[in-house]
């Protein structure tokens, strides 16, 4: 059993769809062009930022997607070579990049999509990587994912979304701590998951 269960909430009425959140995870992450590990969609909406309903009667809601870092991955499930895993002090769902064979039946078993695989050799318009040292560089042929950033929850940082977030709108807390404000919004039941009928117990909650 994990030391920790690292967790965190997206309040959905506190997000504005700034997608903050997703540049900076790619800029924290070393994060290639064309790749995103975490996504801002518009709830309803068949394209970016647009509204749901007809004039005057309208509305916009956002949904920030990345690894949920399930309590029971269907992704660790499958991995024939132990590449996606469970981390033992974090519980978060962490990639062996030196063990992916890109085999891709992580991604195929997904349910939220949160996988990117890198077809090519990353490219960065900046025509170097960037982002913090101590995230591992990923080439051609592995999968890549969210990670927590667990290169700052190590050292007892929050990930770097929840960090830049201008509107709070992203909660980061150990579920094992009752204290955790993460912890009293999911015991208030006012935090729900996606795709629970998945049964994959995701340890990222949206409250509304």
């Amino acid at each position: 059993m994990a030391e920790h269960r690292y967790a965190f909430a997206v309040d959905t009425v506190r997000c504005v769809g700034c997608h903050t959140c997703a540049v900076a995870c790619k800029q924290e992450n070393n994060v290639p062009d064309g790749v995103l590990w975490n996504r801002v969609v518009t709830e309803g909406a068949n394209s970016l930022d647009a509204s749901v309903g007809e004039y005057p009667n309208v509305t916009k809601s956002y949904l920030t997607v990345a690894c949920q870092h399930c309590e029971n991955p269907a992704c660790t499930k499958v991995c024939p070579v132990g590449a996606t895993y469970k981390d033992p002090e974090t519980g978060a769902v962490c990639q062996d990049y030196d063990k992916c064979i890109g085999c891709r039946m992580c991604m195929a078993a997904c349910p939220y999509n949160a996988r990117t695989f890198n077809w090519n050799e990353p490219v960065r318009a900046t025509g170097a990587a960037y982002g913090d040292a101590r995230v591992p560089e990923r080439s051609r042929g592995v999968m890549e994912k969210c990670t927590l950033c667990k290169e700052r929850t190590d050292e007892g940082e929050v990930p770097m979304c929840v960090h830049c977030c201008p509107g709070d709108a992203r909660i980061f807390g150990d579920l094992d701590d009752p204290d955790s404000a993460v912890s009293r919004l999911r015991r208030e039941g006012s935090a729900e998951v996606l795709l629970e009928d998945k049964g994959t117990r995701p340890q990222v909650f949206y409250v509304r």
